[in-house]
């Protein structure tokens, strides 16, 4: 018996260790990372506003990586390509939406950086939207375009409670 307990005890280490190893972790050692700084990450929000300024949803949708996923504020349905993305936002551009952010937390990975936090969206006809949202960024092609953005109104109206 302490014989096969003897021979399980590497394989079973050597098991464990694999599975509370998360595989993402680190990037592979011949993956070089971007630098990015927090104000670089903000000033992507900018970009995607003012982007929404134009009133263009193309130029909207550029923002987005090719496989890029939008769970946004006004919508039910899950947009999981550019199309899908593109037709939310001739929607949504028609009421003239400007963002603000309101609170904000960056973290920078290698070729990746999220932002974090809530915003207020003003609209044409003077309503607003108190939300929370994610950006996901990628350094993708020489570009830092959006891989996830979730957003969604706050379940309190913003009162922060």
């Amino acid at each position: 018996m302490n014989m096969l307990r003897t021979a399980l005890l590497p394989i079973a280490t050597v098991i464990a260790a694999g599975l509370s190893a998360p595989a993402f972790a680190q990037a592979p050692a011949s993956a070089s990372c971007t630098a990015v700084s927090e104000q670089q990450v903000a000033a992507l929000f900018d970009r995607w506003n003012d982007s929404l300024r134009t009133l263009n949803p193309d130029k909207v949708v550029a923002n987005y990586a090719n496989d890029g996923v939008l769970l946004a504020t006004v919508s039910d349905t899950p947009r999981m390509n550019p199309a899908q993305i593109r037709d939310y936002f001739v929607k949504f551009l028609k009421g003239e939406p400007q963002g603000k952010i309101d609170s904000r937390t960056v973290k920078i990975g290698c070729n990746v950086a999220q932002d974090i936090g809530t915003y207020t969206f003003k609209f044409k006809d003077g309503k607003s939207v108190h939300a929370r949202y994610t950006y996901v960024y990628e350094w993708t092609n020489g570009n830092w375009l959006i891989a996830h953005h979730h957003s969604s109104a706050m379940p309190e109206g913003g009162k922060g409670k």
